[in-house]
């Protein structure tokens, strides 16, 4: 399984906002187009995901 992150470095460790984890694509992009046209998130693979 890949989810895709996003890391608000404005945010303090421990902000709600300060890390996204979204399990589309599409829900990133929604997410962005709404919030942070300019952001990006990053693929990454989860650890212990059923194959």
């Amino acid at each position: 399984m890949i989810v895709f992150v996003y890391v608000n470095t404005a945010k303090r460790v421990g902000d709600a906002d300060h890390i996204k984890v979204f399990s589309t694509i599409d829900a990133a992009e929604t997410w962005f187009e709404e919030n942070d046209p300019e952001g990006v998130a990053f693929e990454y693979d989860v650890i212990g995901s059923p194959a």
